[in-house]
């Protein structure tokens, strides 16, 4: 008999449901996040299990790699593609895990990539360098926007990067004013140095694939982007 279980995972606990060929469930429970205690649980139905499903959520580095560790094949599932079908769905967290099992067991299941864990860590690091590149953007606009509120002023990106607490001092008419813009400035460069520290990592440890050596070709798109 072909069995199909899905776990609906969570920030603490996760909801597991098999399933059998005929949709009927055979183990229903909310569990604890905690690996050993989900090993157990599936740990009768596994020499007949065709497939495990977790969604692509936040969390579930720990999870799909220990299950697959322990032999499980598994699915992770790509949540928005799997949104088409909501209408079908109810709304508690045991249908949630029997949904992922059924949609298995029919073949349909939308799946998303599965990083390979190797290289998961670097991605990470570089979700990191994009939102302190944002960071450090937004308050370089906010110096920029200051100084030219403020004085009618205005300089370069790359200008305001150079400035040094005289300069500042120089250029704002009020302490206040001055203060702001430094207190702005030194986050700022904390931002700029933790990116370039990031870079250096990720150069370390990464070469730009065939594949996407055309990307730093578009505008915008350097190397550490490509």
């Amino acid at each position: 008999m072909k069995l199909y279980a899905g776990i609906d995972l969570h920030a603490n606990n996760s909801v597991v449901v098999v399933i059998d060929e005929e949709d009927r469930i055979l183990y229903q429970k909310r569990l604890r996040n905690e690996l050993t205690e989900l090993l157990q649980a599936l740990a009768p139905y596994q020499e007949t299990l065709q497939g495990l499903v977790v969604e692509s959520t936040y969390n579930w580095y720990w999870l799909v790699d220990g299950l697959r560790a322990a032999g499980y094949r598994m699915h992770l599932a790509n949540t928005t593609a799997i949104e088409q079908y909501k209408g079908l769905k109810h709304t508690d967290d045991q249908s949630d895990a029997r949904w992922l099992a059924h949609l298995l067991r029919l073949g349909i299941l939308p799946e998303g990539y599965s990083y390979p864990k190797e290289e998961r860590i670097v991605r990470d690091l570089l979700r990191k360098r994009s939102q302190l590149v944002r960071q450090r953007t937004s308050n370089l606009l906010s110096i920029q926007n200051l100084l030219t509120r403020n004085t009618g002023s205005s300089l370069s990106g790359n200008r305001i990067k150079q400035l040094t607490v005289a300069e500042v001092e120089h250029l704002s008419p009020q302490a206040e004013l001055a203060l702001t813009v430094k207190s702005t400035l030194v986050v700022l460069q904390c931002l700029e140095e933790q990116s370039e520290q990031i870079e250096e990592v990720v150069f370390a440890q990464l070469k730009l694939r065939d594949g996407f050596r055309s990307l730093p070709t578009v505008n915008g798109i350097g190397q550490i982007l490509g």
